[in-house]
């Protein structure tokens, strides 16, 4: 085996989500074996995770892209040969030519806030345009076919509401925790949106 082989095989191995220590010239450690078997999908199986995540650049925003694209190359590189081949050689695609309103905040620091339970200042304007400064406890984001819209608890309104991303103007994280009381009231506000509540 060629040593430019061998850094191939260390950088697919990375890629495969491996860790493994050292450098080209040092040597190599593998500090952590997961133990897992070969991933194996369905053609259709593979054509779906294809499918799904080519739709996050054209839905989500750098951070949620980027994140799609590297765990894409990981699930690629854990397929047998033969399944690496039709992931590359798909019968599927995802071209966009009209993309949602951009949000006019960080929807990483959203999201950040929603896993932390931990509520976020907002700036938001209305379709009017009047704006308003809001407390809310984050619960959720959902795209809704050419729009994203967060689903949370607004301490201004007493209620549940829904905030376009490209109407929030800023978003500020603050200390205020709503632990444990999220999964809680993303349910509630499911119930209400079903038309149970």
């Amino acid at each position: 085996m060629s040593p430019r082989t061998l850094y191939r095989d260390i950088d697919t191995l990375r890629a495969g989500g491996a860790l493994i220590d050292g450098a080209p010239g040092y040597g190599y450690t593998l500090t952590e074996d997961s133990a897992l078997p070969p991933q194996t999908f369905t053609r259709e199986e593979i054509e779906a995770l294809l499918l799904g995540l080519g739709e996050v650049p054209h839905r989500g925003d750098r951070a949620l892209a980027a994140a799609a694209a590297t765990a894409l190359a990981k699930i690629i590189a854990t397929l047998p040969d033969r399944q690496q081949r039709q992931a590359q050689h798909a019968a599927v695609m995802v071209r966009w030519f009209e993309r949602p309103a951009a949000p006019a905040t960080d929807m990483a620091l959203i999201r950040q806030a929603i896993w932390d339970e931990r509520a976020i200042d907002i700036r938001y304007s209305d379709a009017t345009g009047a704006a308003t400064a809001r407390r809310v406890l984050p619960l959720a984001t959902v795209y809704i076919d050419m729009s994203i819209t967060l689903l949370a608890w607004c301490c201004l309104r007493h209620d549940f509401r829904m905030f376009k991303a490209d109407r929030i103007g800023s978003a500020t994280l603050t200390d205020d925790s709503f632990r444990p009381r999220r999964a809680g009231l993303l349910r509630d506000y499911l119930t209400v949106l079903q038309g149970g509540g």
